[in-house]
């Protein structure tokens, strides 16, 4: 419907105030999903998170072409009109097929279930207590730095390849590296997560992560800018579904939607802090040399955030009938 609607706009701020109901209809469709498949999924989790995180990964690859397409042969109106019926038209009908996931082995327990391990998180845990506990704020800041550690590279680095001397059409391909490693790095990630252990896969990602946005500050060829876009993609495509499998081994799924919903408030800050700020260094310092420095020491800062994780609570065998 916004999309829609954003084809009759007649101002800068009419289109502006109708694209904030696409961001809002955006987050609404992706906090329930992820919420919806943390609560299906005990074994293998990570991978399935990170596989239904991939087609975020996999829309730009291909609606962006088709919306190109669309606007040179037709107009920006009928682009943003036809996108409207396409998303009427495969969003509605598939989300008649999620369903509700099924009890947790601690529902099960107090529907008088037995004999079943009971689920890590507290199950009679408010969102209240959620929002105050140590580790969602522990996993709220790690977010927070995490995305503030590459949406300024991620915004910045075509432009900075540009300043280096490098063709437009071959710097905006470096952009496309980015999001092709990054579909990979999903499910590398997943997978060892799911083998290695959640939390020491997100620490380890998050070093890397910080180096690899530091490592944009000694290239300068093209080549140079291909390999460390494929690094960077990898990791901080790999490190982004983790977050909602953490929260997911802390907090019982009835309240996953409020927790990952309040989370992404943090993690939508630190993705808003890299443009605005890579673009006032570059004006302040004609050079993008203190973003990718900066963006190293944040990332630095997420990853020893993220040793402050408490334990996870340990599974415990549920009461056997008398």
């Amino acid at each position: 419907m916004a999309w829609a609607l954003a084809s009759e706009a007649e101002s800068l701020l009419e289109f502006q105030l109708v694209y904030a109901i696409v961001g809002v209809s955006a987050g609404a469709v992706f906090i329930p999903t992820i919420a919806t498949i943390t609560g299906w999924f005990e074994r293998h989790r990570s991978l399935a998170v990170s596989l239904v995180t991939a087609g975020m990964g996999m829309a730009p690859m291909t609606v962006s072409p088709f919306a190109s397409w669309l606007i040179a042969n037709y107009d920006w109106r009928t682009a943003q009109f036809v996108l409207a019926l396409l998303a009427w038209a495969t969003i509605v009908p598939t989300a008649f097929f999620v369903r509700r996931p099924p009890p947790t082995p601690d529902e099960d327990e107090r529907l008088g279930a037995t004999g079943v391990p009971t689920g890590a998180a507290d199950p009679d845990m408010t969102a209240g207590q959620a929002l105050r506990s140590p580790q969602f704020w522990v996993l709220s800041l790690t977010y927070f730095a995490c995305c503030a550690t590459h949406s300024g590279p991620i915004f910045h680095t075509v432009s900075y390849a540009v300043l280096c001397g490098l063709p437009v059409m071959a710097a905006v391909t470096i952009y496309s590296v980015e999001g092709v490693a990054g579909l990979i790095g999903r499910i590398l990630f997943a997978v060892a997560a799911d083998r290695l252990g959640v939390k020491r896969v997100l620490v380890l990602g998050l070093f890397a992560q910080a180096l690899g946005a530091g490592a944009y500050f000694f290239v300068r060829q093209l080549g140079e800018f291909y390999a460390v876009a494929a690094v960077f993609g990898l990791i901080y495509g790999g490190v982004m579904p983790l977050y909602a499998v953490i929260a997911r081994e802390y907090f019982p799924v009835r309240i996953m939607g409020t927790v990952l919903g309040a989370s992404t408030i943090f993690s939508c800050a630190g993705m808003a802090l890299g443009p605005p700020i890579g673009g006032w260094i570059y004006d302040t310092t004609d050079s993008y040399a203190w973003l990718y420095i900066g963006s190293f020491g944040m990332g630095l800062g997420a990853m020893l955030i993220a040793l402050l994780f408490p334990p996870f609570p340990s599974r415990r065998p549920a009461t056997q009938p008398a």
